[in-house]
């Protein structure tokens, strides 16, 4: 079956079926190989982009105007002083007057309730940049990122390290769509809320996944394919930075976690990093760290959901054998996109 995301909103991992975020993640995977010819051919020529920001960011801003260049279109950013969510006009009227200029609209809001309120009017898809509650882009570009690396995503064990926050939400839905098995490491009373674990658990009954948390990172680690953390306190959680660095504690990316896991795991980390907190800087350089993949994937990523939300590219795309390979213990796969110990091949 055909996939067709013209016109959708992303909101949320949970918006997106499985064979969809294939489809984004095929798209997203030939764009990036043929950047040259994506440039000349700018399946995105005449479009605009608004970037609606209430928070500061490198990555979100700078993936999405460079990829909408790359792909010939054009975007705006609108930065927290420039519209004033809420204050100087309502969003309502924003999406309205948005959806009059714009082909698309992405949004890096403190509410999810921002981001639901612009997709309920306005007329183009509706992009959650971040959100308190997911970051569906990032969760793409891991998929990438992890696809690269291992050579597939169904039946892989990844592990989630630190603050059950939108990161580990957006993942948890990730996962359990395209069958990847999940578990969450935080300390007492920072889990994730109740309500994903639900869902994600539920989907993941249809796919195979298995979704859980712990409250022990060593033991969440066991024979993990994937190690991820983010930091600890996130923006506009700066008055509990303190407290939080004395309760997490342990909850650290370290050579000594790296020990528990696969010996070929795949670390990540969305990035900004705080080095000796929720990771060790010398485990951040290892073989095994594929963060700067990651990051330069939010573009690649975000590039493939942009071309399909626009009906810029076909989706009818050639589905892999029962949709995904398992990739656990496919070695040939691994070699093809890493080196030993799952490092990276060095471009030529």
């Amino acid at each position: 079956m055909a996939v067709n995301l013209r016109g959708r909103h992303l909101l949320s991992m949970k918006d997106l079926s499985g064979e969809e975020i294939l489809a984004i993640l095929t798209t997203a995977a030939e764009l990036k190989k043929n950047r040259v010819k994506v440039a000349a051919s700018k399946p995105l020529a005449g479009k605009t982009l608004a970037m609606i920001f209430q928070k500061p960011s490198l990555r979100t801003r700078v993936s999405f105007e460079t990829g909408m260049t790359l792909l010939g279109g054009h975007a705006i950013y609108l930065a927290p002083s420039d519209i004033k969510l809420g204050e100087r006009e309502t969003t309502e009227d924003i999406a309205i007057v948005l959806s009059r200029y714009a082909d698309l609209i992405m949004a890096r809001v403190f509410g999810h309730n921002i981001v639901e309120d612009l997709a309920r009017y306005a007329t183009c898809p509706v992009i959650n940049g971040l959100s308190d509650f997911e970051h569906p882009c990032q969760i793409l570009a891991d998929l990438l990122t992890i696809r690269e690396r291992k050579g597939g995503l169904k039946g892989l064990r990844a592990t989630y390290v630190g603050d059950g926050n939108n990161v580990a939400h957006s993942l948890m839905y990730g996962a359990a769509r395209v069958g990847m098995h999940m578990t969450v490491a935080t300390p007492p009373g920072f889990e994730p809320q109740q309500k994903v674990l639900s869902e994600s658990q539920e989907i993941g009954r249809t796919t195979g996944a298995e979704i859980r948390v712990l409250n022990d990172p060593r033991e969440a680690a066991r024979g993990a394919d994937v190690l991820y953390t983010d930091v600890w306190a996130s923006m506009g959680q700066e008055s509990e930075a303190e407290a939080r660095r004395a309760k997490f504690a342990g909850f650290q990316i370290s050579r000594a976690l790296l020990a528990h896991a696969d010996p070929a795991c795949v670390i990540l980390h969305c990035l900004p990093a705080h080095y000796g907190e929720e990771i060790e800087y010398e485990a951040s350089r290892t073989p095994n760290s594929a963060i700067f993949d990651q990051a330069e994937n939010r573009m690649h990523a975000q590039n493939g959901l942009m071309v399909l939300l626009a009906g810029a590219a076909s989706a009818n795309l050639k589905r892999r054998r029962a949709s995904e390979p398992s990739p656990k213990r496919q070695r040939g796969a691994q070699r093809s996109q890493t080196g030993k110990r799952g490092s990276p091949r060095r471009r030529k």
